[in-house]
């Protein structure tokens, strides 16, 4: 899928998808890290037919696999967040809605899936809030606030390539405000968690924090009342060095101790990937790059494939890891290598 769609995109927008920042060590590091696990099954446990289902806030999905917010699919396809969440729609999950989306979230949602919506709180709190009801107009069901990101990280793919902007014809729709003027995404220096506080007051929507790596931040999660987490470093996009998903994930765990969903974005490039981090304690994954290759290379059947795939090497791997449910999934059935 992604030898396709590198060869059908433009290559600044290829590089703009596929690029981290820095020298990329977080990026490398993100999928090389679930390399460095291994699975230990358990045998004669009689998994039988799997059930893959997934609970999360109110809704049943097909899968774990979850579409992670990313920008601007319109670069990738013509149909672009449209194609995605049907492509979605399909396979019986939740589509993220990136706040840097090329179509209006009231379009995406004619797909008929599942979307919950990602946020960069603004430092205008009275257009932040208008965004947070137009998505929750547009039923979106949870909204995920990136918090990673008080400053743009530097990607130097995008720099040599002068990729500034979106080409003619394409616009964040869901910047626009109630003058129909396309704002800029501004990234908030101040963030903080009284910006959490304070959208505990504008919305009635589950909220989780995107970004969190360090086990004390995932406490203070907890002591916020945020309803889940993301294990995310941001694709490898934001501060490069910092550590793999999947190794931050097992300290995150513990610190919440079951209190809310945690999840986890960056890798995961297999159905062995996703066995791996549901059996260290995520409740599911969700996916951004592969995704896109399969918009890129096909639309929304494309899409469909990639998360059928992933889904289908996981219903694999359940059953010959002993185990009929996510739920089954434990610590002891994985091991790191050193």
């Amino acid at each position: 899928m992604a030898a396709r769609a590198r060869a059908r995109l433009d290559p600044a927008h290829w590089d703009f998808f596929a690029g981290g920042a820095g020298n990329e060590r977080t990026l490398r590091d993100n999928e090389d890290a679930f390399e460095r696990w291994r699975i230990v099954p358990r045998v004669l446990r009689s998994p039988g037919e799997r059930d893959l289902r997934t609970s999360l806030f109110g809704d049943e999905l097909a899968t774990p696999v979850l579409v992670a917010p990313t920008a601007f699919h319109g670069l990738a396809h013509p149909a672009g967040e449209v194609a995605t969440a049907r492509g979605a729609a399909d396979v019986g999950t939740v589509m993220v809605v990136s706040m840097a989306a090329t179509a209006p979230v009231e379009r995406i949602a004619m797909a008929g899936g599942p979307l919950w919506f990602q946020l960069y709180p603004q430092p205008d709190l009275t257009f932040t809030e208008s965004v947070v009801k137009r998505a929750e107009a547009a039923g979106c069901r949870a909204l995920v606030v990136t918090v990673d990101s008080p400053v743009f990280g530097r990607r130097e793919r995008d720099l040599r390539n002068g990729f500034l902007d979106l080409p003619p014809g394409l616009l964040c729709e869901n910047m626009r405000d109630d003058t129909g003027r396309v704002r800029n995404i501004a990234m908030d220096p101040d963030l903080g968690w009284q910006r959490i506080e304070w959208l505990r007051g504008v919305t009635g929507l589950p909220i989780l924090l995107k970004g969190v790596l360090h086990p004390a931040d995932a406490r203070l999660a907890v002591a916020h009342g945020v309803d889940g987490v993301v294990v995310s470093n941001h694709g490898g996009r934001q501060l490069d060095g910092v550590v793999a998903t999947v190794d931050a994930l097992p300290a995150v765990v513990e610190a919440v101790g079951g209190r809310l969903p945690i999840l986890l974005d960056g890798g995961v490039r297999r159905g062995t990937d996703v066995l791996v981090a549901l059996a260290l304690g995520a409740t599911a994954v969700l996916v951004g790059r592969p995704v896109l290759w399969g918009l890129a290379a096909d639309g929304a059947d494309g899409v469909r494939n990639v998360l059928q795939r992933l889904t289908t090497e996981l219903d694999q791997g359940l059953a010959l890891a002993g185990a009929a449910r996510p739920a089954d999934l434990t610590g002891d059935l994985v091991v790191a290598r050193p």
